[in-house]
């Protein structure tokens, strides 16, 4: 972050200080996480105020606080209406005077993919911001543009949303050079009611963008005519997996012994070569984007060829992990969406020579459509006739049942289950891939058998 006084920064946000003007060079939002110096932000909630751990704050080192009503506290403090938007003034203005060259990138799934891809393709050229976690809502996008300082050279921002307006606001904060809807699907249906309204909300990181700014539109999904209008006055960039009518597609898709794709990238200017380290066909999809992405503010094909190459793995993501000489993990439990569950189904349907377990909690925020969609993906993997197919979550229970597969009511019912069944067959391989909605905690999966096998 930039060093900026409380004066500068009541100016900013439109607020009113209380005490002596101290020089900030950090802010935070969690007590857990307080430096000495930091501008503690007290924000509130549907269930918390954290005005109430502001005096907590003060114990642990902060400076000064933005707050919503003046406290009885030893520091100076800025008063404001809404300490919520104050973050978002404050997040926007540092990014701004850092002058960064700034991708934005959204989708139903795999933008935190592309994020860590463009990332790893741009750190050859330069100094880059992007990012961390999963900090991609109204209160971690500002987050993350506080982090900016002038030596970053590009700044990468991952905008998710659960409602309509999200985007848009995360996205005025960011003011973007270049902006991405990497797909559009059944994602957070309880907030954006319908997929009409999914490609509404996505659409929105276009307006972000002034006249003339470079739009990339992904040819096999997108928001159709949901987006003409915001689109009219950009400079629009397409991209596919496969469609070559596309300005940046792959083709010669081949997969390794191990299921990391090798292909051919074919952007406005040539061709080349890339090896992916990530596992599964429908990287070379996120790749693409990512690529197209990076070639926006000036990455060559050796940038993007290298940088991919070097990615490193994106935690509970595809993560693969061989536990020993019987067993193969891949972690895949950090969220889900449908066709990321089918993804995953089609990425374990390659591993033909040995037991395959498909082992998978309840996708989350689908509304009223959750079961239909949950069945959809249960239709999918059913042809693949996998040997184990284990479920958790009341929606889930339909994919298990259109597979001849286990329901579970709990983890640990599960993962004995597992332990059992892995003894009785400990002579043959086997490939257990995990995944679910964040909610569904099958990362406690995922690490119960790798605290076991390791």
């Amino acid at each position: 972050m930039i060093e900026l006084s409380l004066t500068d920064i009541a100016a900013i946000v439109d607020g009113q200080l209380v005490g002596e003007s101290v020089h900030i060079t950090d802010v935070t939002t969690d007590t857990r996480a307080i430096e000495a110096g930091a501008l503690f932000i007290a924000l509130v909630g549907e269930r918390f105020d954290a005005h109430d751990f502001a005096k907590q704050a003060v114990d642990k080192g902060a400076a000064a606080l933005i707050v919503e009503r003046e406290l009885d506290v030893s520091v100076a403090q800025i008063v404001v209406a809404d300490s919520k938007r104050a973050l978002g003034q404050l997040g926007a203005e540092v990014h701004k005077r850092c002058q960064t060259k700034t991708l934005a990138i959204t989708g139903s799934c795999g933008k935190t993919t592309v994020k860590e891809m463009i990332a790893s393709i741009l750190s050859s050229k330069g100094q880059v911001l992007y990012t961390a976690g999963n900090f991609n809502n109204d209160i971690g996008v500002p987050l993350t543009l506080l982090r900016n300082t002038p030596q970053d050279e590009f700044s990468v921002i991952e905008l998710g949303a659960n409602h309509i307006g999200e985007i848009a606001y995360t996205t005025a904060l960011t003011q973007p050079d270049v902006a991405i809807v990497n797909n559009v699907a059944e994602a957070h249906l309880e907030g954006f009611g319908s997929i009409d309204g999914v490609k509404q909300a996505k659409g929105e990181i276009y307006q972000g963008l002034s006249e003339g700014g470079i739009a990339l539109v992904n040819l096999d999904s997108n928001g159709g005519d949901y987006w003409n209008e915001v689109l009219a006055n950009k400079q629009v960039i397409t991209f596919s997996k496969q469609n070559a009518n596309a300005d940046f597609y792959a083709s010669d898709i081949t997969m390794s012994s191990l299921g990391s794709p090798l292909f051919t990238l074919h952007t406005p200017t040539g061709s080349v070569s890339v090896e992916l380290t990530m596992i599964g066909e429908h990287n070379v999809a996120n790749a693409v984007a990512a690529a197209a992405l990076a070639t926006q503010v000036g990455a060559t094909h050796e940038q993007i060829q290298s940088g991919l190459q070097s990615l490193s793995k994106v935690k509970r993501r595809v993560d693969v992990e061989k536990l020993n000489d019987t067993i193969t993990l891949i972690d895949d439990s950090y969220n889900a969406s449908v066709p990321a569950m089918k993804a995953a189904v089609d990425l374990l349907g390659q591993f033909t020579q040995t037991q395959r377990w498909l082992i998978l909690g309840n996708m989350a925020e689908l509304g009223h459509e959750s079961l239909a969609l949950h069945k959809e993906v249960g239709e999918h993997a059913a042809p693949f006739a996998f040997e184990h197919v284990l479920t958790y979550g009341e929606d889930a229970k339909v994919i298990s049942d259109l597979c001849s597969g286990q329901h579970f009511e709990s983890h640990d019912s599960m993962l004995e289950y597992i332990e059992r069944t892995l003894v009785q067959l400990n002579q043959t391989p086997h490939t257990l891939l995990v995944k679910g909605a964040l909610s569904a905690g099958m990362f406690n999966i995922a690490n119960a058998l790798k605290e076991k096998y390791t």
